[in-house]
């Protein structure tokens, strides 16, 4: 019991905190400080309840705005946006990486932050003619068990994951169904594909380390779970979500390979056309302030776009040093390779 309630804790988000989970789908609109609403902010966003719990009921209370938050998938929030482009219902979209962002900016779906938010962020998380901004770094790394493997005992860098001796002692987050894994196995093949002009031997790279894996976990929380249980020892995944189930108990640690980790980019977007962009301008002011952004690095593992002036110590801790691959090439032929790896090499290395 006692592990069970531990793992339901830790699979809820990212920190714990002292609010109530207000869980997916609408939250209702609270009040301003004053008692006086400046009016509705409705935001999409895929982030967890223990982030929104935290950082919209400090925004009403700062601003005296209410906002609507519609809690969805990330891909869902952009499938949502498009859907609705001819009856805007949105105003920010909270959450999201190049490969969402990207395309909204080209169809038009999303529209420039104003000089007031550009200001506070470095021109180089800056995208799409100022459409979206980055808000957070994520890294894509190693992670373990540490009651299983040692720091030691661990693969040190990508090619090591293709040993024989890890057979069967990976755990992977099905590929096709997570952005994060789409962005790993993305990276490991465009390394070739930039030698090559193919990916031919990238293929051959996934290929092998199908070999290794032992499973491929549905969701996030079943990979937590049967990492905490100790059916695999490693697995590949983001920083803050590892970070976030150790916080809550799991014996479970990272590894940042010796050639540096694929780091995805993760924004916040006003959605053109929206009620109220001066409610999104709020937001968007309030969420790179140092205040916000130092409580999400303390308590949610987010790496920040913005200097803070205290950094975490987990935070210090890390090389942030970045695996070098042509994003551009990758997000391009993305597709087309994860569907391949889906029909030629998941469960036939």
């Amino acid at each position: 019991m006692e592990m069970t309630r531990k793992l339901a804790t830790a699979v809820a988000g990212v920190a714990a905190i002292g609010l109530a989970l207000a869980g997916c789908g609408l939250q209702q609109p609270g009040a301003g400080a004053d008692g006086d609403s400046k009016g509705t902010v409705t935001i999409y966003s895929p982030r967890p309840s223990a982030i929104t719990d935290e950082i919209i009921p400090r925004f009403e209370e700062a601003s005296g705005y209410d906002v609507q938050l519609v809690t969805l998938g990330a891909a869902e929030v952009a499938d949502r946006v498009r859907a609705e482009k001819a009856n805007v219902q949105a105003d920010v979209w909270w959450g999201g990486t190049s490969s969402l962002f990207g395309p909204a900016a080209d169809e038009d779906l999303i529209e420039p932050w104003s000089d007031d938010v550009l200001k506070i962020i470095d021109d180089e998380y800056q995208y799409d003619d100022d459409k979206w901004v980055a808000e957070q770094l994520q890294l894509q790394l190693f992670a373990y068990n540490t009651e299983m493997i040692t720091a030691d005992e661990m693969p040190k860098d990508w090619d090591d994951l293709l040993d024989p001796k890890y057979k069967d002692k990976i755990l992977i987050r099905d590929v096709a169904a997570s952005g994060t894994m789409r962005a790993i196995y993305s990276a490991m093949i465009d390394r070739f594909y930039e030698e090559d002009g193919k990916p031919d031997r990238g293929y051959a790279w996934l290929k092998a380390l199908d070999a290794n894996t032992k499973d491929y976990a549905a969701n996030p929380e079943d990979l937590y779970l049967r990492l905490e249980r100790q059916e695999a020892a490693i697995t590949l995944w983001n920083q803050q979500d590892i970070l976030a189930q150790a916080k809550e108990g799991a014996t479970f640690a990272i590894l940042e390979p010796t050639s540096g980790s694929p780091i995805n980019t993760d924004g916040v977007a006003k959605i053109k056309g929206g009620k109220n962009p001066e409610g999104a301008e709020a937001f968007a002011k309030f969420l790179f302030s140092t205040e916000t952004q130092e409580w999400l690095a303390n308590n949610a593992y987010q790496i920040p776009t913005i200097e803070l002036a205290n950094e975490p110590e987990w935070l210090k801790g890390l090389t942030r040093k970045e695996f070098e691959y042509n994003r551009a090439a990758a997000t391009e032929h993305e597709r087309e390779w994860i569907d391949h790896w889906l029909e030629n090499i998941k469960n036939q290395g």
